[in-house]
């Protein structure tokens, strides 16, 4: 009998060492690909179709750290806005195109950021590098003459971190936050419960510790039905947002299908209400 138990608390201990090295092997694996997980960057030097909008521009923004960005530049129309817009990951420039002729349509204008290692930007995405890419972006709109007033910054999905990044350094007519997380890190711990993902996120995109810095009005719109960031994100963003402040529930939609059920007739609304 003695002999029975010393075998099975070594096996127990066995079982509990093996149990260890797993879960410390997995939580190594995704610290070592989390960047890969959290940008995902398909690189393609693609070209906007100017049959679609007329008058958009393929141009190059240079980074202080060296980088060359991909960008495509519509000007407004007199008296319109221009969205300086901030895309969620993996979608390089060309699969933003519904939302370029929906603002054609309009006259606005927009300036739409592809990050480094999107689309033909060079360079590897990290959060201090998208950081730059976003104040870059809109520097480039002041020096080409545009006024804060003129200037919408807007993001959606990854692209909430970038725009909320860039509303506390830079000012604006106001910022949209489109499907935003309260913080990357968050998404990720609901996604992998058991891992210590705040320890190991490098990256983390914490809205929730900047939107409380942001001095502009601030418009948040999410989808209930959204699989991907889910809608209390949404909800508990705008909590922690200062006035003024609008939240729009966008009943029975998801992740990225808001622009087909007419969000920019939304935004439209709601810059005009800020006059």
């Amino acid at each position: 009998m003695k002999t029975l138990m010393m075998w099975i608390r070594r096996l127990l201990m066995a079982l509990i060492l093996m149990a260890g090295l797993a879960y410390a092997g997995a939580c190594g694996y995704l610290f070592v690909v989390q960047r890969d997980k959290l940008y995902i960057t398909p690189h393609a030097d693609i070209r906007p179709n100017v049959s679609e909008v007329p008058g958009i521009r393929d141009i190059r923004l240079k980074t202080p750290d060296g980088e060359t960005l991909q960008a495509w530049y519509l000007p407004p129309a007199h008296g319109r806005p221009l969205y300086l817009f901030f895309g969620g990951q993996g979608r390089p420039l060309d699969q933003q195109s519904h939302r370029y002729v929906e603002m054609h349509k309009r006259g606005d204008g927009f300036l739409a950021l592809a990050y480094r290692g999107f689309s033909a930007s060079t360079g590897t995405p990290t959060e201090d590098g998208l950081f730059m890419d976003g104040l870059v972006a809109y520097d480039w709109l002041k020096q080409s003459g545009y006024q804060p007033q003129q200037i919408v910054i807007h993001g959606h999905s990854l692209g909430s971190g970038v725009a909320t990044y860039v509303a506390t350094q830079r000012p604006a007519k106001g910022l949209i936050l489109e499907a935003p997380f309260t913080a990357a890190s968050d998404v990720a711990q609901e996604r992998y419960p058991y891992i210590p993902v705040q320890w190991l996120m490098l990256d983390k995109f914490a809205n929730r510790d900047r939107i409380g810095f942001v001095h502009m009005p601030i418009l948040i719109v999410h989808g209930d039905r959204d699989d991907m960031i889910p809608f209390a994100h949404g909800e508990h963003l705008y909590a922690l947002a200062p006035q003024p402040k609008t939240f729009k529930r966008m009943a029975g939609e998801g992740h990225s299908t808001l622009t087909r059920t007419g969000i920019y007739g939304v935004y439209d609304n709601w810059l005009s209400s800020l006059h």
